[in-house]
């Protein structure tokens, strides 16, 4: 099953990152989660984060930029994310939209940041069956228990109640970065890498 984004191609291809680039990213501890949520980029996410984690525990900065996709594979790094022991810093850019914003949840609200175009987009998971009745009744089941678990998910990351979270998926709910920030789930509107907090490090005083 997968968030469905009309805005963009479900099917868009994973193209694996260029190793001597991957290699330089892993160096500095970030990586990019950009394009549809699919198995084979959460395949790749998710061993970046473990050999990452095995390394030490400094913290990790995750870049999403992503239309949405599956809902399981945007669960595999949602729970990584949480799995591991270093903390996980996200960073909004571009489009967080439907699997892309469950994983963009998955940090510590106040790890979560955002360039200021960032756009977010929760809404509902859909999906195509056919079959049997008994079949179709099974699946639509399965749909409305992942849309509970989602906005339950949701709730708890930005604050906001499970009731207010489906009503305001019954549609496409889109969010700017300074919208985001008013929700609940973004925490902070960077403008450069130096205004990240990494966690344990003091807030630098303002005023």
């Amino acid at each position: 099953m997968f968030y469905n984004n009309n805005d963009r191609e479900e099917t868009e291809k994973f193209v694996p990152q260029n190793p001597l680039l991957t290699d330089s990213l892993l160096k500095a501890r970030k990586i990019f989660i950009t394009g549809t949520v699919e198995e084979k980029m959460a395949k790749e996410a998710v061993q970046q984060l473990h050999i990452l984690a095995a390394i030490s525990d400094e913290p990790i900065s995750v870049f999403v930029n992503s239309p949405g996709g599956h809902v399981e594979s945007g669960d595999m790094i949602f729970d990584a994310i949480r799995f591991i022991r270093p903390e996980v810093i996200v960073v909004g850019t571009g489009s967080v939209a439907s699997a892309g914003a469950l994983i963009y949840a998955a940090a510590k609200k106040a790890n979560r940041y955002a360039l200021p175009n960032t756009r977010f987009l929760l809404h509902q998971p859909a999906g195509g069956m056919q079959g049997p009745a008994t079949t179709l009744e099974i699946y639509r089941d399965e749909i409305v228990r992942m849309k509970n678990r989602l906005n339950a998910i949701f709730a708890e990351a930005t604050g906001q109640t499970v009731e207010k979270i489906d009503a305001d998926t019954q549609r496409d709910f889109w969010m700017s970065a300074e919208q985001a920030v008013a929700y609940g789930l973004v925490a902070k509107i960077i403008v450069a890498e130096s205004e990240i907090v990494k966690p344990g490090q003091p807030r630098k005083r303002t005023g």
